[in-house]
This record gives structure tokens, sequence and C-alpha cells, in this order.
């Protein structure tokens, strides 16, 4: 597992909100819903997206965005047109002085919109909860990425438009994976960008020494690893690998598999009928208690009381289990 494949590794796209926008203009939809991650993707036309800390940012067909939440922002066919659709949490949606629009704007399967053949498509993907595992490459982002059609070749957006309205057997399913396809490839393609500010730990992925020290403990964290475990592994000397993991990513070896283990534990611990036993033995510690006892250094709270505020914040697949 890398880096952006750790961004939806745990609670990937499940029953993800997506939605074809077909638009004439004028149009205007005012985001609030809260949504920790979303993706807009141009099919055709043009739209401007207007974040409310940020310049307008001109979207054209083949360009995607990826919006950090959950900060409010505008997608509109021109800044100056008002708002007149307002998005709220749960993606329920009404005009700006609160008037529900469920089903009146309704053009099919997952389609919505002022017009059939509106000159303007939209795909948007909305991630409605965010993972544990996700804070670092999250952290990293601005509040908008955007990929320019230009600045990659992805059969991706036609699929996903191609898919989106379909309602087959298993059809949610496909939509989310291929969410999370697109989300990864996106990101990937900005990361590659000289000019976007890839985080140290990101960018050390392609050092010959600290490369493959960050694979062995991201695909292994439940692996009994120490750093003369890891050097050997990676065929350098204990003081070289310390040194230049530290360097390279801003912390030593063993603090970041710390943090990686809880992370994962964190989304491990909300899954149905997961014990603390159980993670614990999946991101490496020994008993409940010796997790209970990092859980609780790294993120103040126990493990259950992580997973009593998870329930109280309303996610359905949280279940009930005995530690």
């Amino acid at each position: 597992m890398d880096a952006v494949a750790g961004l939806l590794d745990g609670p990937r796209a499940r029953g993800a909100f997506l939605l074809r926008s077909t638009m004439d203009p004028p149009w205007s939809l005012r985001a609030r819903d809260e949504a920790p991650l979303t993706l807009v993707a141009v099919v055709r036309g043009g739209a401007w997206l207007l974040p409310d800390a940020g310049d307008p940012l001109r979207l054209a067909a083949g360009d995607v965005a990826v919006v950090r939440g959950p900060d409010p922002y505008t997608v509109a066919d021109d800044p100056g047109t008002a708002p007149t659709v307002v998005i709220h949490p749960g993606q329920r949606c009404t005009t700006p002085d609160g008037v529900e629009l469920s089903g009146m704007m309704a053009l099919g399967v997952r389609t919505w919109g002022n017009s059939a053949d509106g000159a303007t498509t939209l795909l948007t993907g909305t991630y409605p909860a965010r993972g544990e595992v996700s804070d670092r490459l999250l952290r990293a982002l601005p509040g908008v990425v955007v990929v320019r059609s230009d600045a990659w070749e992805t059969p991706l957006v036609g699929l996903l438009a191609a898919e989106i309205a379909r309602d087959d057997p298993g059809q949610e399913a496909v939509l989310d994976r291929l969410l999370d396809l697109l989300l990864i490839a996106a990101l990937r393609a900005w990361f590659a960008r000289p000019d976007a500010g890839a985080p140290g730990w990101y960018r050390a992925y392609a050092d010959p020494v600290v490369g493959p020290a960050l694979r062995l403990l991201h695909n292994g964290p439940e692996q009994p690893w120490t750093v003369e475990r890891l050097a050997r592994a990676c065929r350098v000397s204990r003081a070289a690998l310390a040194r230049r993991f530290t360097a390279l990513v801003g912390e030593p070896p063993m603090s970041f598999l710390a943090g990686w283990r809880i992370a994962l534990a964190a989304d491990l611990l909300l899954e149905p009928g997961a014990t603390v036993g159980s993670v614990a033995r999946q991101v490496g510690y020994g008993s409940p208690f010796a997790l209970s006892t990092a859980f609780k250094r790294i993120r103040g709270v126990s493990p259950q009381e992580h997973r009593r505020r998870a329930r109280a914040a309303g996610d359905p697949d949280i279940v009930d289990a005995r530690a």
C-alpha cells in the first residue's frame, strides 16, 4: 500500500453520493454539505468552481476538481450567477430560502438538472465519511486540486459518465469503485506535478532507501518491526536508515509506524463486529491493553471512546462489539 492508496484504504467509498447534472445557464449550486471530500468532473461544457476561501477556477470539459471539505463552495455557469440550489448535509437540496427541491429537478437515474440536454454536464462524487487513514494525505492537499484535461490521459471520466445513469444489479458497488479509481488517478497526476508541493513523506516513496522501508511498514504493520530489522530488509545500516528516514519523512521510522498503526486501528474499530483484541492483532499490538494504551497516548481517547464518538456522529455501519 502506498500513500495515495492509503487515502481510500479502510472506509473506501460505500454508497457514495454520485450524481450527473445537466444544466443550461443560468445555474448556480451552493454546496454546504460539509462533506470531507468531493470530486467534480466536467464531461461537457464548462463551469466555475468558487471556493469561499480562494480564487474562482474555470473548469473545462475533461477537467477534474477535488474539493477538500468541510468548507462550503459554489459551482456555477458564471461567477456572477446567484445560487439557485443549496446542497445541505445528507445531500438534501433546497432553494436559498429553504424550499425543498427533492424530485423537482430529477431527470432520470442519478441525473438531475434544469435541462435534459444541458450545455454543461457535470459528474459529482461525494465521500460522506472521513477515514482516519486518509488524514495524513488530506492534510497535505490544498482546499481545491484541479487536474486539467491536457495534463493526463484517462478513460475514467468517460467510463463513470457512461455508468452513472445505469441501474443494473450491483451498480452501486461498481460506481463506488470507479469513483475510487478516478480520485486516486487524479491525486496521482496532481502530486506528480513539480509545483504540487507534495509533502516529504510522499516524495520519500521515490527514495531508494526510504521508499522500500515505507512500503514495508505500510504493507505489514502487524509485523514486529524494529529499526534494525527494517534496515536489514532494506539492506542498509541501522544508522543510515534512521538518519535518512527522519530527514525525508520528518519523523523516525518507529514514530511513523506507531502513527500508521493507530490510524489503521481507528478505521478498523469502526468495522461491524470489530473488537479491540482483533484490531490489535491486525495492526501489530500483542494485546488489547497494548493497543488501548498506544491509542490513548496518540489520540487522547480510548478505542472504546473513539467508537462511541463515531457512533454518536451517526455512522450507520458501526455496531456494538465486545472489547
